[in-house]
């Protein structure tokens, strides 16, 4: 049961020193796979719906802004996803192909400046988290 119990204590404390260790992979991982969410994004799968909730939830749009979208094959077909829009009743499809008009009527912050600071700020609180757990079983 010692065993076990170290084993354990072990993984968590690994699991809590490689997320604070590798948190600059975490962001290069982050933004090259949300990079491709948006290149490959199609409004039906799984990954766009992801990238859908994160510029809802975040009020966000884009990588670094809502300018991202201009070279997704998506746009051209379709402009720029409603999940980006300010306000959803005053954003239609005509405006999100226009680049200028788009640009007062979606958000301008990227996700991936807000995502990033997120994670940065509760760092810290997850990494205390972890290590109060992996002591507290000592």
């Amino acid at each position: 049961y010692a065993m076990f119990l170290s084993l354990v204590f072990l993984a968590e404390l690994v699991a809590g020193i490689s997320g604070f260790v590798f948190r600059h992979e975490i962001k290069d991982t982050f933004l090259r796979t949300y990079t491709e969410a948006i290149q490959n994004y199609n409004k039906n799968d799984e990954r766009s719906h992801a990238v859908d909730n994160v510029q809802e939830s975040l009020s966000c749009c884009g990588i670094q802004s809502y300018t991202n979208w201009s070279t997704s094959p998506y746009f051209f077909k379709h402009g720029i996803p409603t999940s980006c829009c300010m306000n959803s009743s005053d954003c239609n499809t005509q405006d999100l192909r226009n680049m200028t008009v788009a640009a007062t009527k979606v958000n301008q912050k990227g996700c991936y400046d807000l995502v990033t600071s997120f994670m940065e700020t509760n760092m810290g609180i997850i990494a205390g988290v972890a290590f109060g757990i992996a002591f507290s079983q000592v």
